[in-house]
């Protein structure tokens, strides 16, 4: 990246959270490891960078860190710092919570048609070429991250990219993950490795090929469930992120500081982070309430389509999906996540989700309540 970069203090597991798209300390005791921790280490953790320049809400330095809190995070084929134009396979807007205790990642299809404000690489297009923008990776953040405003309204306090594979390498340290396709599918890659139906124990090599896949999810039950092509894969990347923590956690690596360097070794520099104004370390000790396991997925409503003779995924005016899209930009911009994904669980692509007995559908008063809610609802 031809930005300046500069090195901040992060364990292993801000890395793990930012890529998963929630910048956020999602295990317990992670105030206690950043402690122990050695601050060489922590120093020499991650690189930073101005990522988002003038797209960036402002946050003063040192500020106390309050939510709601919304990043930004694009991943990449090509591994972080290469240069070159490049594109996005993952471009996932990440909510945090007012009080910081819940994380909602909102996965947007590489090949959604959108509006590009700067006209570069052209003013209508795929959202997987906004990347495509320059050979300086920060001004191709900038770029993405100003349609996607365009689009959907949000504006970020922080962001990061990622190299996938890089975020992969974990596993060699964790040994396996478990990963569990919803069907039968067969790699396109190398010797077409078939991949059984249900959870199974994968290692890194056979978890990134998984992780990857495309064209293979285009079954009936694809289709009909909204997993199919692009969705199938941002499913199991979300998948994928959330088992490595839920593994990690299972092995000990949240309370054991040596453990916690040996993973956060394991992922190289295939991270680069904008956290603005905030101190990482505060960022990370605030949110030490997250679950992974509660984290919920969503996937962009929208679906197949073709443009002037070019396949897209679209969000098709006037239907279903523009509603649901449009109360769903609302909903993280009015920190509604939860009412909104009771009333529109078609759109989850994760198995976790609120408690919707205890959420209003339309944001109003829960049963129960003694007095109504202040804040605001979704339409």
């Amino acid at each position: 990246m031809k930005h300046a970069v500069a090195k901040a203090s992060s364990p292993w597991w801000a890395k793990a959270m930012v890529v998963s798209g929630s910048m956020v300390m999602i295990v317990s005791g992670g105030g206690a490891i950043a402690a122990q921790v050695s601050v060489n280490v922590l120093e020499d953790s991650v690189n930073q960078a101005d990522l988002l320049g003038d797209q960036r809400i402002e946050s003063e330095e040192g500020a106390k860190i309050t939510g709601p809190l919304n990043f930004l995070v694009l991943g990449t084929d090509e591994r972080v710092g290469a240069g070159g134009e490049a594109r996005t396979d993952a471009d996932i807007i990440v909510h945090v919570n007012e009080d910081l205790t819940q994380v909602s990642m909102i996965s947007l299809p590489r090949d959604l048609y959108v509006e590009i404000p700067s006209g570069i690489p052209d003013s209508e297009t795929k959202l997987t070429e906004a990347f495509a923008y320059s050979e300086d990776w920060g001004e191709s953040f900038q770029n993405t991250a100003e349609t996607i405003t365009h689009l959907t309204g949000i504006q970020f306090d922080g962001g990061a990219i990622a190299n996938f594979e890089g975020f992969l390498d974990m596993v060699d340290e964790l040994g396996t993950i478990e990963l569990c396709p919803w069907h039968e599918i067969t790699s396109i890659h190398g010797d077409k490795k078939t991949y059984p139906e249900g959870c199974a124990e994968y290692n890194k090599e056979d978890a990134l090929d998984l992780v990857r896949q495309r064209y293979g999810w285009d079954s009936d039950e694809d289709y009909a469930n909204g997993t199919w092509g692009d969705f199938g894969r941002q499913k199991m990347q979300q998948q994928a992120i959330k088992k490595i923590l839920e593994r990690a956690k299972e092995k000990g690596y949240a309370t054991d500081p040596t453990k916690a360097v040996d993973l956060l070794n394991s992922f190289g520099d295939a991270l680069t982070l904008d956290v603005g104004g905030y101190n990482l370390i505060d960022l990370i000790t605030q949110m030490r309430d997250v679950d992974p396991n509660e984290i919920i997925s969503i996937g962009t409503p929208s679906s197949e389509g073709e443009m002037y003779g070019t396949s897209y995924v679209l969000i098709h005016e006037g239907t279903d999906e523009q509603t649901a899209a449009d109360s769903l930009w609302d909903a993280i911009a009015n920190d509604t996540i939860n009412e909104w994904a009771c009333a529109n669980d078609k759109w989850l692509s994760g198995d976790s989700k609120p408690d919707c007995a205890t959420v209003p559908a339309d944001g109003g008063q829960a049963a129960g309540e003694e007095s109504p809610s202040d804040e605001p609802t979704v339409n």
